[in-house]
């Protein structure tokens, strides 16, 4: 019940995001940030009061689920309203670099969160936690009001969206097929995504009999050579204009490394002697795969707002988001069944085989 309490705030982003971009779309990236923060500072306010537990009273599993969930509703604003801004902000050539800066963010804010957090709740307790968050929010209200504007109008920074037949502008995000395709290749790759992020650690204790702090290491190598990816491939994407070709070798990559971490696990199940000399080898793939399937978020996410056009990219990028997270609720629940009923090798193929579904999803654009 806990798991599915803390999987509770993904499953609140992923059902708020296309609201929060179509509201987005219609009132302006500004608007929607500040509203979506200071409901969500208020929110976690509240939530330090009656959900944090306290000597003589510790709030049950529903009450921090229902908290959680209400709190992925309200974050669930930043997302679309911060990618759109940068669509208005930066010019073709730019955006890719931008975007993947952006996304950077995530695993970077998780990783602070996950050194500092813990001591904060350990010292003085969970609803110190949710306080210092609650200013966070507060601190980032103050920086998107001083800083985050409209653009002046500048031609070379529009984008519009792609064309129907004889020059009419095209269906809206929610209305066009490419973008179904390259949200649903993106939901699919976030898959063996998750499934090292949350399950990695486990993985390799339980079934390596290696250290935890051995595991957590190679969890942040992961978060750490991700995070350096995300931004070389923004920036490469840019000058070579080749996001999706990109975007299908990082599918292509994750398919084979995924594949190879399968056969090793089964290698190392059928013959338990070659333990000590085969988990090295799964560290490497799960390093490497990790990073594999996590480099090509900011470039995916240009890509589909470029397909919607900067007017309507906030629906664009709420719809990926809602995919991607899903798949940040799914996952963590389908594991443990799979790893039960069927082993870990094939945790690790099902991982493979969602990265070969998606890769024909990134398919370059037919020209007319």
């Amino acid at each position: 019940m806990l798991a599915i309490g803390v999987g509770m705030m993904g499953l609140g982003i992923a059902l708020s995001e296309v609201p929060w971009g179509l509201l987005t779309d219609r009132w302006g990236d500004r608007r929607v940030l500040l509203t979506g923060l200071l409901a969500t500072a208020l929110w976690l306010v509240l939530m330090a009061a009656f959900v944090a537990p306290r000597p003589g009273h510790v709030p049950g599993n529903a009450a921090l689920a229902l908290g959680l969930l209400a709190l992925g509703l309200q974050g669930g604003s930043v997302n679309g309203s911060s990618g759109r801004a940068v669509m208005a902000w930066f010019r073709e050539g730019e955006r890719g670099l931008a975007m993947s800066i952006r996304q950077t963010a995530v695993p970077a804010g998780g990783g602070i969160g996950a050194l500092t957090l813990p001591m904060l709740a350990q010292a003085f307790g969970f609803a110190a936690v949710y306080g210092v968050l609650a200013a966070l929010c507060g601190v980032t209200v103050v920086f998107a009001w001083r800083w985050m504007h409209e653009p002046p109008a500048d031609p070379a920074r529009a984008v519009a969206p792609a064309s129907g037949p004889a020059g009419k502008a095209g269906p809206g995000p929610l209305g066009n097929l490419q973008v179904w395709r390259l949200v649903s290749g993106m939901g699919l790759m976030c898959v063996p995504q998750v499934a090292v992020l949350t399950f990695a650690t486990i993985f390799l204790h339980d079934f390596s009999r290696i250290g935890i702090a051995a595991a957590g290491l190679t969890v942040a190598a992961v978060q750490v050579g991700a995070a350096a990816m995300r931004v070389w491939s923004g920036r490469w994407t840019d000058r070579h204009g080749n996001r999706r070709a990109y975007m299908r070798a990082c599918s292509l990559l994750t398919l084979l490394v995924f594949a190879t971490l399968a056969g090793l696990t089964w290698l190392c199940a059928a013959a338990p002697g070659r333990h000590a000399v085969l988990t090295p080898a799964l560290m490497a793939c799960l390093v490497l795969g990790g990073i594999c399937t996590s480099a090509w978020h900011g470039v995916a996410f240009t890509e589909l707002a470029t397909i919607a056009g900067a007017s309507r990219a906030g629906t664009a990028l709420g719809l990926g988001n809602t995919f991607a997270f899903a798949g940040f609720f799914l996952v963590p629940m389908a594991i443990p069944v799979v790893a039960a009923g069927y082993g870990w090798p094939a945790v690790w193929l099902a991982a493979s085989g969602s990265a070969l579904l998606a890769r024909p999803l990134f398919a370059r654009q037919a020209r007319a």
